[in-house]
């Protein structure tokens, strides 16, 4: 299994992928995988990895780590889409909140009596 997710780049390296196996983040037909689960084609493996799920089904096994291209082929990603995340416009705060403008400064100055 470690292998596996590893040689179709659903982790970045072997370690990760056991790593993740043995966390329970790995989970092939519904039963939680161990690093050394072999997968079959047809078989449906849930990784769970940070923020997001994804679910693929096994269409071919492969024993060495491939290129991108070749890594797609070897399986079917049924994964729901992302979450889009919240906008936030950078530079706009609340009138007051944060630093004061170079008005509010000479204002403050002048209550202080400076």
């Amino acid at each position: 299994m470690d292998a596996w997710t590893w040689a179709v780049r659903l982790f970045p390296t072997r370690s990760a992928a056991a790593a993740a196996c043995r966390a329970g983040h790995v989970r092939v037909n519904g039963d939680r995988a161990k690093p050394a689960t072999m997968v079959v084609p047809g078989d449906e493996v849930h990784v769970r990895g940070g923020e997001r799920e994804r679910i693929v089904v096994v269409q071919r096994t492969v024993v060495k780590r491939v290129g991108a291209p070749v890594a797609v082929a070897c399986y079917l990603d049924r994964s729901p889409a992302p979450l889009p995340k919240e906008h936030v416009v950078p530079g706009e705060r609340d009138r007051g909140a944060g630093r004061p403008t170079k008005r509010d400064r000479r204002l403050i100055q002048r209550l202080k009596g400076r």
